[in-house]
């Protein structure tokens, strides 16, 4: 099963290499209310594809500030659906974990600890499944990295 997953999402992520997905305000899914776009394993503002304009970029399972791939500029490392700070695979260094479309707290996995939802392109603060509660819609479908390089725009960068 796991197998299986895994050639699907390498098969996906190769047909979409190549396509832009725009990141919205809320439920918007308006072209004035672009957050930013993924593009090519870069995350850009707004709706750029100007170089300057790159705020990280996704290399396997890393996560780099701007377009640089020095170790000292990697803001997470993603695995095993554990999303630690800068290089680390230490257990404490944990700062949020991402199962069943739920993202909680460090390395919790109890429904208290629950700091947003994803379900059908639309990510919503806490357990909400409420239209009002949406933070941000995703016009595509991402990996996980591209899901936390997106999720670092929106609550750090933008």
């Amino acid at each position: 099963m796991k197998q299986l997953l895994l050639i699907t999402t390498i098969l996906f992520s190769f047909f979409l290499a190549n396509a832009q997905v725009n990141v919205y305000k809320g439920n918007s899914t308006y072209s004035g209310d672009i957050i930013c776009n993924l593009s090519n394993d870069k995350i850009y503002k707004k709706n750029s594809s100007y170089s300057g304009d790159i705020l990280c970029t996704i290399r396997g399972n890393k996560i780099y500030q701007g377009t640089s791939y020095y170790s000292e500029d990697i803001i997470y490392n993603v695995t095993n659906g554990k999303v630690y700070q800068g290089n680390s695979t230490y257990y404490n260094n944990v700062i949020i974990s991402i199962s069943d479309g739920k993202i909680y707290k460090k390395n919790s996995t109890y429904s208290g600890d629950v700091i947003a939802t994803i379900r059908n392109k639309k990510v919503y603060t806490g357990n909400s499944s409420y239209s009002g509660d949406v933070i941000f819609t995703i016009d595509g479908y991402v990996t996980i990295q591209e899901f936390v390089a997106i999720w670092h725009v929106v609550n750090y960068v933008y």
